[in-house]
């Protein structure tokens, strides 16, 4: 199987590039890092073509949107949330995820059982509305009424899409104090990828197999 991971240098991506490289798949994983395998910035258009360059004619069975940024973290409502950080946050977490699809589509579409999990967060839920991080629970909010909405149009294709919140793992974004390791995340995230196919496609579930509210 080979295995595209955004946003791989550190965290849940990192982790993931790790237990799938160890389990002998071939990884790709991508960073802004020269070291990465792939450098990519997924903000920007000209790294996506030049990673879909980089694969050549290479199938790709299972695409993993993980890159992201939680930019508002801590700001005040009186104060914060400048416009920057909406533009930057929205560049990263959906539009980035749209650009990454759109360009590894032709790679996907060699592969027999061809799949896209992507990473969102429990905080996309509009039923779970406790306030605060206007701009990180939009921008992943976004992200999961876009994956949905292209589970819709690529069923047809058979190109099976998830969205998956990973937990609040012990990550630079998640904290010291959060509640799973990263071991833990990428091991039922690794099951739920697994375990996605056509009959779960457009999904929204937990890292260790609930369904989560919207």
């Amino acid at each position: 199987m080979t295995v595209l991971i955004t946003g791989a240098s550190r965290g849940i991506g990192a982790g993931l590039a790790a237990q799938y490289k160890a389990a002998g798949h071939e990884v790709f994983g991508t960073g802004r890092s020269p070291m990465a395998d792939i450098q990519l910035d997924v903000t920007h258009p000209e790294d996506h073509t030049a990673m879909a360059a980089a694969l050549g004619d290479r199938a790709v069975d299972l695409l993993v949107c993980n890159a992201g940024v939680y930019l508002d973290k801590g700001d005040r409502f009186d104060d914060g949330y400048g416009a920057d950080l909406w533009a930057h946050s929205f560049a990263t977490n959906v539009t980035g995820v749209f650009l990454t699809i759109q360009a590894m589509l032709p790679h996907l579409r060699r592969a027999q059982s061809p799949k896209i999990a992507i990473i969102s967060s429990q905080m996309a839920s509009s039923e779970l509305a406790p306030g605060g991080s206007y701009i990180y629970r939009a921008s992943k909010a976004a992200v999961l009424n876009l994956g949905r909405n292209i589970a819709t149009d690529l069923e047809p294709e058979r190109i099976a899409v998830g969205i998956y919140h990973p937990g609040w793992v012990q990550t630079d974004m998640g904290g010291d104090s959060a509640a799973i390791t990263v071991e833990e995340a990428v091991a039922g995230l690794v099951d739920r990828f697994a375990d996605l196919d056509m009959a779960k496609t457009g999904c929204f579930e937990t890292w260790d197999g609930r369904v989560h509210p919207y």
